[in-house]
């Protein structure tokens, strides 16, 4: 054997045991604790950030590294594909920690099994003893609902301190279910930030309608006017700033989305269709009354046109102001601006429905309703009752109700927060615009009574 043969075969040895080394240590890292990993991790990031402060002592024009970047431009598609694609993989990555359905009727088998007698009715029951060896059987995917703070939540009345089975089935569905809307609504989040456009809610309602039953019946030709309708309620109960986009945290605590996940039951009662603002016969029946207000046939509502609306007594002055506060198109409303006023209208008693409303009614627009403004949309009530051949109601006589009923801060003035906390701002709002709300407030003691009777017989 020649002595460079024999060099050669050295540094062969020598570069075989460094690599048996490295597995060897390798696989001493795949047996480290948790914690010696962390303090690992640790013990390295103090290394490096000592050594970048001796750098940067002795290059003081050194900066910082930059630990945020903007969003890509639409300049940059490069980069707005690849945060797109990596967006994508981390919401699948999260998607596959879910519970499917099979693993959830594995759940459901344990605690069957796992139950703790006696029974009590139809429902069982779990201590916390067999609710800890569910968790042992059940797999890492659950261990995030097996915490005794959970079990705490759900603990009642029961006198063996037990939690009723159903009830824990229920919030654990509950919780995928929500992780997973989640999800599919954050592939919708184009920018990534947390929070939906409305174009970007738009794509996702018009991806969901062919998911759900009760929507089936539904033409195509429909379908815009729907994703219009179904949106405009997620934005002005959940965007009152009118900013243009709204979170999905909001989005998720709120309950329109049940609604609207609501029409995937196939046996969803008349009844309840017609509640649900999402459904499609609500749908049709707002469409519809804009279409049936739309005389020209023009697709927009003139202020004589939506006059007509509801009963058709909103006064002249209460719709000069909507046509001046709302946007218009050369002095007539579109549909989506219609649907708006319809919320308001027909959501009286909510903050965001007020907010609109107060916001109409504040005609010097100081932030607060004084005598003046009360006065000035009440009188368009008394010139209707005179054209009805009614004797008006004094002024004063409404305007102390009013404040009586409102109890305001300033005994002078009603704000928004006034109307709102009064829990009456319905009942003030509806007297001073229409002349059918109005009356049918001043004869209440006279209406209730015969409501009452017609009940008992």
């Amino acid at each position: 054997m020649t002595l460079k043969g024999n060099k050669k075969e050295k540094v062969e040895t020598m570069e075989w045991k460094k690599s048996l080394q490295k597995f060897v240590e390798r696989k001493k890292k795949d047996v480290q604790t948790e914690d010696e990993k962390k303090a690992e991790e640790m013990q390295l990031f103090t290394e490096l950030y000592h050594d970048w402060k001796g750098v940067a002592h002795n290059h003081p024009t050194l900066k910082l590294p930059r630990l945020y970047d903007k969003l890509p431009s639409e300049e940059e598609p490069l980069l707005l594909k690849l945060r797109e694609e990596s967006r994508a993989v981390f919401l699948q990555r999260r998607s596959r920690e879910l519970l499917d359905n099979d693993e959830l009727q594995r759940l459901w088998f344990l605690l069957d099994q796992f139950h703790t007698p006696p029974v009590v009715g139809d429902d069982q029951m779990i201590n916390f003893e067999d609710f800890q060896k569910v968790a042992l059987e059940a797999g890492p995917k659950c261990q995030q609902f097996f915490k005794p703070s959970v079990f705490t939540k759900l603990l009642q009345t029961d006198p063996y301190g037990r939690i009723s089975i159903m009830q824990f089935f229920n919030y654990v569905m509950r919780k995928v279910w929500l992780h997973q809307t989640r999800i599919g609504l954050s592939l919708y989040d184009v920018a990534g930030q947390g929070y939906l456009k409305e174009s970007d809610l738009e794509n996702y309602i018009l991806e969901l309608i062919p998911t759900l039953p009760q929507l089936n019946g539904l033409e195509k030709s429909f379908y815009s006017f729907y994703v219009c309708t179904a949106v405009r309620k997620f934005f002005f109960f959940l965007d009152p700033m009118r900013k243009g986009k709204i979170k999905i945290q909001d989005i998720l605590a709120c309950s329109f989305l049940d609604d609207l996940l609501e029409l995937r039951d196939e046996d969803l009662s008349k009844e309840m269709q017609e509640s649900n603002w999402f459904s499609a016969p609500s749908a049709l029946r707002v469409y519809g009354q804009y279409l049936n207000l739309d005389k020209d046939h023009n697709g927009m509502l003139s202020k004589d046109e939506l006059a007509r609306y509801g009963t058709g007594t909103l006064t002249d002055v209460f719709l000069d102001r909507v046509f001046q506060e709302c946007l218009t198109y050369e002095g007539e409303m579109d549909y989506k601006t219609y649907l708006d006023f319809v919320l308001a209208l027909e959501n009286r008693k909510e903050p965001e429905a007020l907010r609109y409303l107060f916001r109409i009614l504040d005609v010097q627009q100081r932030g607060h309703l004084n005598v003046f403004a009360l006065n000035y949309f009440f009188r368009a009530i008394q010139e209707q009752m005179r054209i009805h051949g009614q004797e008006p109601v004094s002024f004063q006589d409404v305007k102390d109700e009013i404040f009586d009923m409102v109890k305001p801060a300033d005994p002078l003035r009603l704000t928004l927060d006034d109307l709102v906390a009064c829990g009456k701002g319905d009942t003030v709002v509806s007297i001073l615009i229409d002349l059918n709300d109005f009356w049918t407030y001043e004869n209440r003691e006279y209406l209730v009574p015969e409501t009452t009777e017609e009940v008992e017989i």
